[in-house]
Order: C-alpha cells, then structure tokens, then sequence
C-alpha cells in the first residue's frame, strides 16, 4: 500500500512539473535586447508621468518586447537640469524636460518669451508646424535627439485681495515668480515687483502678507491649495511653455533604424495622448477652485495685448538676434 501510495504522489508530482514546464514555455515573456531608462520628475499620477508610461508600452508592443523602458519618476534620478547633463552623455536614455533644463540652444529662448501665443491653438500650430520642425533640428550636434511636444499649460497671474483686471492693475503688487532672470524682468515691465522665492514658500507668504500675488498653471494652483489664500485667478496666460520628450544620441546611435522609426512614432503618439490628458487635468483643476470660491477674471485679446506690447524691450534683451523668428510665431496666431 505505502509503495502505491509513493508511486501515485511520484506520478503526480511529475504531472505537475511537466504542465508547469508546458505553461512557462508557451507564457515566457520575450527577452528584451534592450532595456532603457527614462527620467520624470513629476508623480506617478501626472499627465507627463502617463503620457511617459504609455510611450513605454507602445514602444514595448510594437518591437515584440525588444524595448523595455523602465520609467523612473518622481524625480529620483535628480532634477532636470542633471538629467539633461545625464542624457548628454547616456547615463539616462530617455526624458521629459522643459525647455528652461537645455541650454547650449539660444533660440529656445524664444519659445519662452511671455505673451508670444494668442492661445493654445496657436501654440500647436506653430510647434505642429514648419517652426516646430526647424526647432527640432536646431538639436543637431547637442547629444540630444528631440522626439515629441508635450503640453505643460499656461501660467497665469493670481492674487489674494485686489483683482487683475488690466494692465495698470498690475502696478506696484508684490508678485513671486521663480527665481529666472526672465520671469523677473517681465513682472519689472508690468510695473510689479518681482519676489522670487522657492514654491513650498509661497502659501506662507499670501499668508503672511509677504507678496500679493503668485503666478502658476490651473493644476499647480489648486494641487497646493494656493486657492486657499489667493482667490483671484486672472487668466492672462502670460506664458506658455511646452516640454520635450528626448532621448539620448549616445543611446539612438545604438539603436537599429527600424527600432529609431518606432520610437518616434510612439513618441508623437504619446504626446497626443499627454496632450489630452492635461486638459483633462486642467479642467478638474479648474472646477475644483471655482467650486471652492476663487473668482475667475478673463481678459480680453485686445487687453492681453496691452500686456504683450509692455514685453518689447525683453523681448530685445532676450531674443535680439531671432525677432524675425519672434514675428514668424506671432504671424501663425494672425492668419485664418
């Protein structure tokens, strides 16, 4: 009896192991031929962290798993300014980055300079564009390959107790904008005082009494509750910068032409969706403070001009060398 017992626990044991060798070589994942590292420094539930994620899975289904992406973010391989550093030379393959992270390309300055859009439709003509194009191949030569135009929103003005409602309301408001040259220089043209100061800082400060205004996105403005103690949101939309999606020379040299291909539609992709995800975002944001009680003051185009035209002599001291560029951009938000 033992001896029959021993025999039909020795056979299924064998069952077993025969299955779950059957089962694990039909289920075997792909061996990747190569897995790369993509630097984020925003949190998981960001639209630039998703639209991140989804390039790595388009990216990992069209090559049959030969890519593998390992998305890294909340910024644990350090802020973008040593990512891009990183990237230059391949210790980070892939990032997303704003454009104020590159240097060593000074006509990125422009697409920087505030009041340059008539709006979201006319920045994505222009960088969907002939202009777009031309920026994406000022990166020759820098150990960066530009891949994609992510959406980071419009900044805009907001105050804690007298309201925005023209250009001459701007005069004499302590306003805390980063601590950047230009961001403090166009607070200086709008008659305002610049307090640049850290953004943790910045609650304490409308608490305080320190400043009278700050200036941020929809997302920012109520993701750290500004909305609490500054609730006068003037959409000027001074600025609005888009971010790059970008991968290391050093790692695209590696890659096989066929791979490169993917990899760049997968980016575009990507951006669409990221795109969409952040209206999605703004809107949440948007409905959340309004519900909340902040006031909502919308210029007019004509008013929102009065702000640009103030920008003229930054936009020399920045961009003397590319008006003509400046001009191109401002004539795509004119035409029909």
């Amino acid at each position: 009896m033992k001896r029959k017992c021993y025999l039909l626990l020795l056979s299924f044991l064998l069952l077993i192991q025969t299955a779950g060798c059957g089962f694990g070589q039909n289920s075997e994942k792909p061996v990747p031929e190569y897995v790369l590292t993509y630097a984020e420094n925003q949190p998981e539930n960001y639209p630039t962290t998703k639209g991140a994620y989804y390039f790595a899975d388009l990216v990992r289904e069209r090559t049959d798993g030969k890519i593998e992406i390992r998305i890294r973010a909340n910024g644990v391989l350090g802020d973008e300014q040593d990512i891009v550093s990183q990237v230059r030379f391949g210790g980070i393959d892939f990032a997303r980055v704003s454009l104020s992270s590159i240097d060593g390309i000074p006509r990125l300055n422009v697409l920087q300079l505030p009041y340059l859009y008539t709006g979201a439709d006319h920045m994505w003509k222009v960088l969907d564009g002939d202009i777009g194009k031309g920026y994406m191949e000022d990166f020759i030569g820098s150990d960066i390959v530009p891949l994609s135009w992510y959406d980071a929103g419009a900044r805009s003005f907001y105050t804690s107790h007298k309201p925005i409602t023209c250009l001459e309301d701007m005069a004499g408001m302590r306003i805390r904008v980063q601590e950047n040259q230009m961001m403090m220089r166009m607070v200086e043209l709008l008659e305002a005082t610049p307090v640049p100061m850290g953004y943790a800082e910045v609650y304490s400060a409308f608490e305080k009494g320190e400043i009278d205004g700050a200036e941020n996105n929809w997302p920012s403005y109520e993701s750290v509750n500004h909305y609490e103690v500054a609730k006068l949101y003037c959409v000027d939309e001074h600025t609005r910068v888009p971010e790059l999606q970008i991968i290391s020379q050093v790692t695209w040299d590696k890659l096989p032409e066929e791979y490169q291909q993917v990899i760049r539609d997968c980016a575009q992709e990507s951006a669409l969706y990221e795109r969409k995800l952040w209206a999605e975002r703004e809107e949440k944001s948007r409905e959340k403070v309004i519900q909340n009680g902040t006031e909502v003051i919308e210029l007019s185009l004509e008013e929102k001009m009065k702000f640009r035209e103030a920008m003229a002599p930054l936009y020399e001291e920045y961009c003397a060398d590319y008006l003509d560029v400046v001009q191109d951009i401002m004539n795509e938000g004119e035409e029909k």
